[in-house]
């Protein structure tokens, strides 16, 4: 039986595919799950290779800001890989890939134009090293970002400018004296360092160096104990894990392990003040202390804002983020605003805020696999989680989490074809990244099917007429 499936859509593209036997896919089966038990997944019969964490959608949808929703789902999922979904939560495009290396999963501009980027790699002790991919809107890789100067790239952070250039964060291990800090004479660091690279040429604009510029003593991470018969492991004193650019040039940057966000001179390399932590050059008013913090970032109104997981060890009961009017003349920090989970989510670590341009706010829980979406009076309007989504957890036990949860519009065309499959007396239709499918038409030996069906999630199915 010869069936055509139309698109009808902005392409409106039409496709012949041929079913045959039990059924019929453009893509192999999946391999065989490994030994031992596994978080539940997400099955389609049309793309079987195809096996994404499932979402639940926790909450009914309010007035969101418009977009998709991406994550980066890692850690004990089947499959891992960036993935895109719907208001619904339901999957929009998912690409497994064969390393659970994947983190900051999210919709930039290059050479003017909309792309997806992610960074690729592995990630021991927290701490990665990998390159940056650059897709376009086919879902065709354009673009790799590597370190320069024999450096490898860390999961925390890629972010391209409007100058076409990339921003991340480097772990380079150093040999340091330890002992003013408790640690051993014959210690090691790693020296959080944070490149600017032209992305066409690969050539190094700017290097920052955390030693050293920012003291062993400023950490609240004491250096780690040696295993019986081993040497200690770095110790990670400063931990880099954002890096933004001021609307002056001039650098932000967070480092977890000093609770605090350092401004840094674009032309000298010199701290020009530190936010938070054990020297800070600013008085912190009530509720603007933070610990243990991710994704600092320089808000258009001259707020920063602060993901502040209080947690690892914990300091705080619940992780929040922070809004804060930071006064650099009376050096002064205010508290404008905060956000905090309705269940009171303490992530241990990772996390993100993004803050949309009408007043939503969209916040990643990191450890927690929770994301939320606030509006412009703090209400929640939507919250969802993935894997077992449990609310408190630890690495021990978790199954899923996302360094990052981002929402964007975008809209995706991907080259291949839909994938269809036949058993029994259905037809099972999807096209993985396809962003713009209202639904389908069926035409069987040259003749239409009156039935039109409305595309219902990732896979779509009828029955054969």
């Amino acid at each position: 039986m010869l069936a055509r499936v139309v698109r009808l859509g902005v392409l409106g593209v039409v496709l012949a595919l041929l079913l045959t036997g039990c059924g019929h896919s453009n893509h192999k089966a999946a391999a065989k799950k490994p030994a031992g038990p596994l978080p539940p997944t997400q099955h389609f019969r049309s793309r079987p290779d195809l096996k994404p964490p499932p979402v639940n959608v926790l909450s009914d949808p309010g007035a969101t800001a418009p977009g998709s929703v991406f994550l980066a789902p890692k850690m004990k999922v089947l499959q891992a890989g960036p993935m895109i979904l719907d208001g619904k939560g339901q999957v929009v495009w998912f690409k497994p890939l064969d390393t659970h290396g994947v983190s900051d999963f999210r919709v930039q501009r290059y050479r003017g134009k909309p792309v997806l980027t992610w960074w690729r790699g592995q990630a021991p002790m927290g701490v990665g090293t990998g390159r940056y991919v650059i897709y376009d809107d086919t879902y065709h890789e354009i673009a790799q970002v590597r370190a320069g100067h024999g450096y490898s790239g860390d999961i925390h952070e890629f972010k391209i400018t409007a100058q076409n250039t990339a921003l991340f964060p480097v772990y380079h291990q150093l040999p340091v004296d330890l002992t003013s800090v408790g640690g051993p004479r014959d210690g090691r660091i790693f020296d959080g360092i944070f490149q600017e690279v032209d992305i066409p040429s690969g050539r190094v604009l700017f290097e920052w160096h955390s030693w050293p510029a920012v003291d062993l003593k400023e950490s609240y991470a004491p250096p780690p104990k040696a295993a019986k018969g081993k040497k200690a492991p770095p110790d990670d004193y400063f931990h880099i894990n954002s890096i933004d650019v001021e609307p002056n040039g001039n650098f932000l940057v967070s480092a977890r392990n000093t609770h605090a966000v350092y401004e840094i001179d674009r032309k000298t390399g010199r701290i020009l003040w530190r936010l938070g932590g054990k020297k800070s050059d600013f008085k912190m008013g009530p509720g603007t202390n933070f610990a243990w913090q991710h994704d600092a970032r320089r808000q258009p109104d001259g707020t920063i804002t602060i993901f502040d997981n209080g947690a690892a060890p914990p300091v705080e009961k619940f992780s929040r983020v922070l809004v804060l009017r930071v006064d650099e003349k009376s050096k002064r920090a205010t508290l404008v605003r905060s956000y905090r989970h309705p269940k009171r989510l303490l992530a241990p670590f990772e996390g993100n805020a993004q803050f949309l341009g009408d007043g939503h706010v969209f916040v990643g829980w990191g450890a927690i696999p929770y994301f939320t979406e606030f509006d412009a009076s703090g209400r929640v309007v939507f919250d969802a989680s993935y894997g077992k989504g449990r609310a408190r957890i630890t690495g021990a036990n978790q199954d899923a989490d996302s360094y990052r949860a981002y929402r964007f519009v975008w809209h995706g065309h991907p080259t291949d074809r839909p994938a269809v499959a036949l058993q029994g007396d259905k037809i099972y239709v999807s096209w993985n990244g396809a962003t713009d499918v209202f639904g389908w038409h069926l035409v069987v030996d040259g003749k239409p099917w009156p039935k039109f069906v409305v595309k219902r999630g990732f896979e779509t199915s009828f029955l054969v007429p």
